[in-house]
């Protein structure tokens, strides 16, 4: 007979769980985005916006924020029964950088946040994925106010590579966040199927 012991062990052992990366440029939304779709309570690193730090940190055009992530984000949600992600949002300031290769290894794929008042602020994410072959979705946080564009005009204007997916959300909304997830999920799961065919190939 089996005990109720056994049976969680044996399900724990089965569930997979996915890193997920959540990047884009400073005050983009990727605290937000990770508290908002997290099961469990947020695990954050802000701090004050400090007077040092207005000489290095463009704040035009997110004039309200008052912090700002120094090391990560870490959030989890379950996708669905035996599925979840583990998020890790990264710091948007070229300063911190240096822990994005930490943050990248054994990543299944990225979230790169896109604000189209502020859409150049993701290049060096976008370059940072591509040139290390992480598989990634942009996820364009429609800001109140801002002009909208659509899917097209942002990867023609990034210049993504053919087939990145591109698309729009609410950073603020648990379902929409949920949403740019499972793009990203299903996305990752095509390349790295693809990679392992071509390489037995």
């Amino acid at each position: 007979m089996v005990s109720e012991h056994s049976d969680a062990t044996e399900d724990e052992m089965s569930a997979l769980a996915l890193k997920i990366l959540v990047a884009g440029g400073f005050g983009v939304g990727k605290t937000t985005l990770v508290g908002a779709v997290s099961e469990i309570r947020p695990l954050r690193t802000e701090e004050l916006l400090s007077e040092a730090g207005q000489l290095v940190d463009d704040t035009d055009g997110v004039d309200q924020k008052v912090t700002t992530t120094v090391a990560m984000d870490f959030g989890r949600i379950t996708i669905r029964s035996g599925l979840s992600l583990y998020l890790f949002g990264t710091p948007g300031q070229d300063r911190f950088w240096f822990l994005w290769d930490e943050l990248s290894q054994g990543a299944l794929g990225a979230v790169v946040l896109a604000d189209t008042r502020r859409l150049e602020d993701c290049f060096p994410a976008v370059d940072y994925f591509e040139h290390r072959h992480i598989p990634f979705v942009v996820a364009v946080n429609c800001f109140a106010g801002a002009r909208s564009y659509n899917a097209q005009d942002v990867s023609r204007a990034l210049d993504l590579d053919q087939g990145t997916p591109v698309v729009l959300c609410d950073a603020r909304d648990r379902d929409s966040g949920k949403e740019v997830l499972i793009r990203l999920v299903e996305y990752a799961g095509r390349m790295h199927t693809a990679r392992l065919l071509d390489s037995v190939s």
